[in-house]
């Protein structure tokens, strides 16, 4: 099939898709024009680039981040989360210094966060071959466990 040619790895296959949201610290409305979430979506874009995480979809609003990602298979959900928001707080803070006075201990993002998963195929399709894939293999195998006498 050819979406499994298009996330081939090094030795793996597969993708980890992730729908991420969080907020601003306080729940400030600091995005309140076009021009700050278009600086903010950029800022995504870049952190994103630069630690080869890719972006499926987002979403800036005036207070929080929906961001729908791809990640590489050998980064962890949450290291993908903390790079996020950690490398965007600090070009954000960097590029509008009035926000100093609004977060004095430079921290913009809350801490919390929402993560779930986003698959290609659904839980029944996955029971299915699960299902079929065992029903061939108890097939192909007799196992004998423990002693036999002749």
């Amino acid at each position: 099939m050819n979406i499994y040619r298009e996330h081939t790895h090094n030795r793996s296959v597969g993708w980890s898709t992730w729908h991420f949201e969080w907020c601003t610290k306080y729940r400030y409305k600091i995005f309140y024009t076009l021009q700050l979430r278009t600086l903010c979506k950029i800022v995504l874009e870049e952190t994103a680039q630069r630690h080869h995480i890719n972006i499926v979809d987002y979403e800036v609003d005036i207070d929080h981040v929906h961001l729908i990602v791809d990640i590489p298979l050998e980064m962890t959900p949450t290291r993908a989360m903390q790079l996020l928001k950690g490398c965007s707080a600090r070009l954000l803070l960097k590029e509008l210094p009035h926000l100093s006075r609004l977060y004095p201990h430079r921290h913009l993002w809350s801490p919390g966060k929402f993560m779930a998963s986003v698959g290609y195929i659904t839980v029944e399709k996955a029971k299915q071959y699960l299902e079929a894939h065992h029903a061939k293999s108890s097939e192909s195998h007799n196992f004998s466990y423990g002693r036999t006498s002749n």
